[in-house]
């Protein structure tokens, strides 16, 4: 497979698998249907709001080593993602008005959870052991509500908001391995793990644009409003052999190759037999144009409202609800009028007028992280020799997330990679 690599999608599933395709020396194509790359996570100025935002208010720690290895890769800019130096994750209760920051130690041993400062009030250090039991849980399919205690003033206040930004999905529902991998690649791996990094500048600042520049040095070209209809599929050869798009299909030579980065139904659609998951949660995030006060925290997570996770831009607050198909029937300016009601109060200024505000519902955010859906995650191999899979919904071990979507782009390169110096071992 020396020949030309067709990636089909330009999120960032796809500008992964892209770049170090490319960057290896293989000639790619990318083919996107929207007008713009960065698929789920990217920045667009929104005109009622006067301002540019994300599609998305998405949460990195500094465990997210793909993530942080691809903005590397790609020569992001140095400020690309911002963070406090140490980890620390600032809390407010609406209920009880109570405000404490989570501060684990930079090393592996857990000593921080004997420091009544450092650890969630009114728990003990042995509160913390609870987890321990989804790492049980992660070899036999078990959920998490299985798994570990869901009760108590800790699991309220830590592991319940925690798991549910993660996972998108109620946590005693959800795979009890997927929240393991999270857990073991963050703050199992001490605190230098888990700092806290937000795109502050935007997606597309951080991973987008500097992805597509990357590619167009490597002489790579990236074909936008190109949707894909179909594929021509040799039944006996074992091949992709053509790419059909609404403007037109493209023959595919005997070196070429495919990477399909695009959402799970639409390949399931595309590619007879393949089993995705077919169950999805939602997301719903609200802005409100107006700057934060002075010393706001840059991310506050929230407990006891509608608000989950508070980020203060420095032209807006920002708000995230996870697994929030209960608020996509709710009408937009009811959400809008309570969650700036919380964010008001969260932010010292109860009773001030509503700003500019736009409510952004995502029904299908990521697939549901229950132990079926997550069972039904293929790899990114397929029965076609030259066609691998990539997107956050394959297999990679984790849920819906920046840095599953980057791991997934890394694997479906390597699967190309290895399956034509396979062949190329073969045929000498």
């Amino acid at each position: 497979m020396s020949g030309t690599v067709h990636v089909l999608g330009a999120g960032l599933a796809g500008l992964s698998a892209a770049v170090r395709l490319a960057r290896a020396g293989r000639r790619v194509v990318v083919h996107e249907a929207a007008k713009q790359a960065g698929g789920r996570c990217r920045s667009y100025h929104d005109a009622a709001l006067g301002l540019t935002i994300d599609n998305g208010n998405h949460l990195l720690l500094s465990g997210n080593r793909d993530a942080l290895d691809f903005l590397a890769l790609v020569g992001a800019p140095k400020d690309a993602l911002s963070g406090p130096a140490e980890a620390e994750f600032p809390f407010a209760d609406l209920r009880t008005g109570e405000r404490w920051t989570l501060r684990p130690n930079a090393g592996r041993l857990p000593w921080w959870v004997l420091a009544a400062d450092r650890r969630v009030p009114g728990t003990r250090a042995l509160d913390y052991l609870a987890p321990l039991g989804i790492f049980r849980g992660a070899g036999r399919a078990a959920t998490i509500g299985e798994s570990m205690a869901c009760e108590g003033v800790l699991w309220e206040r830590l592991w319940h908001p925690v798991l549910l930004a993660a996972l998108n999905t109620e946590p005693r529902d959800s795979d009890a391995g997927l929240a393991a991998t999270i857990l073991r690649e963050t703050l199992g791996a001490g605190g230098r793990a888990c700092r806290p990094l937000i795109a502050v500048e935007g997606l597309s600042t951080a991973f987008v644009d500097p992805a597509v520049a990357t590619l167009e040095r490597a002489g790579a070209s990236l074909r936008l409003g190109r949707r894909l209809r179909g594929l021509g599929l040799g039944l006996g050869n074992g091949r992709v052999e053509r790419l059909d798009f609404s403007d037109g299909s493209e023959t595919l030579g005997p070196g070429d190759a495919v990477v399909m980065a695009l959402p799970a139904w639409v390949a399931a659609d595309l590619l007879p037999g393949l089993d995705v998951p077919g169950e999805h949660r939602s997301i719903v995030n609200a802005h409100f144009a107006v700057a934060p006060p002075p010393g706001s925290p840059l991310l506050l997570g929230v407990i006891g409202g509608t608000t989950e996770w508070l980020f203060s831009y420095p032209d807006r607050f920002s708000v995230t609800v996870s697994g929030a198909d209960r608020l996509l029937d709710v009408p937009r300016e009811e959400l809008a009028a309570t969650i700036w009601d919380e964010v008001a109060r969260l932010s010292g200024q109860p009773g001030a007028p509503l700003p500019r505000w736009q409510i952004v519902k995502e029904k299908r955010a990521t697939f549901a992280a229950t132990p079926a859906e997550a069972a039904r995650r293929p790899g990114a191999a397929t029965r076609y020799r030259n066609l691998a899979l990539a997107g956050d919904w394959t297999a990679t071990g984790l849920p819906s997330t920046i840095e599953g979507a980057i791991r997934s782009g890394a694997r479906a390169a390597a699967h190309l990679s290895e399956r034509g110096s396979a062949e190329l071992r073969g045929a000498a």
